[in-house]
């Protein structure tokens, strides 16, 4: 691929409502930093849905190939999602590994980082951007219906860390709805996740991973990630390595209250794998097909539709920015 006047600057999304809609006022500062190190970036502001993947688009259109997420894990996934657009679209000019993405975390949630290695101090995530350190890691695709009610319309999103199904969706929608009105704190997925399962509806389905029948029956939630954190810090995979072209599946049968709330804790320890009653596997496609209602599918924290969903890694890996 030719190289454009664009190839070596970075292209930078500042989502202006990130960090309770101070990210603005902490992104000049980050830029001081940036500009007082030579960075060369250009960079466009936003904060309504979807524009953040339509500008990165554009911008990869026009020849960028490195770019900086400014805000939390939503602007991530939608700086991600603009990037693999460009790539899987109709005869692609560009692969992913043509890419390099970066982040200053302003979120709540900052989970991603945490896969990573990377600070949440603005000062430290420039020092990572200036030393321009790579790492390359797996992007997972993730088609699913587009509404619960049309299973003909395919909804199609990319991630880099966690997803989920059921009540792992569930929580994901009650906090953003919370965000929307102005709420903010890691107690938001604490409080969600127990309201969630208080409220449980298990359902059934059926499970595919790599061809072979991994569980058909009722279930409470289904995890599925190339990192190890998600809703605040939770650790529904956390044996998941984001270089191996393998998606860890975590699912959770229909289980009493009473052993759910026993076993809460190990949601935040690293342990949760030790309850015996779940169902995890390493594959490289994921296919979870509903038997009864349809549930909520979400990606790295945002709900983009409703199972049934394919789950599987796409060929190729992204470059990140590494400590």
């Amino acid at each position: 691929m030719p190289k454009t006047r664009q190839s070596g600057k970075w292209f930078v999304v500042v989502n202006i409502y990130a960090a309770s809609k101070k990210a603005g006022k902490k992104w000049r500062r980050a830029k001081e930093m940036l500009e007082n190190h030579g960075v060369e970036c250009e960079y466009a502001l936003t904060g309504k849905t979807g524009t953040a993947e339509s500008l990165t688009r554009q911008a990869c259109a026009q020849g960028y190939r490195r770019f900086i997420a400014v805000g939390g894990d939503g602007t991530v996934h939608d700086v991600l999602n603009g990037i693999m657009r460009f790539v899987e679209a109709p005869d692609p000019v560009a692969g992913a590994g043509d890419f390099t993405l970066g982040v200053i975390p302003m979120g709540s949630g900052n989970d991603w980082i945490k896969s990573l290695g990377i600070k949440k101090k603005i000062k430290s995530a420039v020092s990572v951007i200036v030393a321009g350190k790579t790492g390359r890691q797996d992007v997972v695709r993730v088609r699913c219906s587009a509404a619960a009610s049309d299973s003909a319309a395919e909804s199609v999103s990319y991630m880099v860390n966690v997803g989920g199904i059921g009540i792992d969706a569930k929580v994901c929608s009650i906090v953003n709805h919370d965000k929307k009105q102005g709420k903010r704190g890691k107690l938001l997925y604490v409080m969600a996740l127990l309201q969630s399962i208080r409220e449980r509806v298990p359902s059934r389905i059926k499970v595919v991973c790599d061809g072979e029948i991994v569980y058909e029956g009722n279930y409470l939630s289904i995890a599925f990630g190339v990192g190890r954190y998600s809703g605040g810090g939770m650790r529904q995979t956390p044996a998941a390595v984001l270089d191996d072209a393998l998606v860890d599946m975590t699912l959770i049968p229909d289980i009493p209250l009473m052993r759910i709330a026993r076993e809460l804790p190990r949601l935040f320890t690293g342990t949760f794998l030790k309850v015996k009653e779940l169902v995890v596997s390493k594959s490289s496609h994921v296919e979870v097909v509903p038997l009864e209602s349809s549930d909520l599918v979400e990606v790295d924290g945002e709900v983009v539709g409703h199972s049934p969903a394919v789950v599987e890694v796409v060929e190729g890996q992204i470059n990140v920015l590494v400590p």
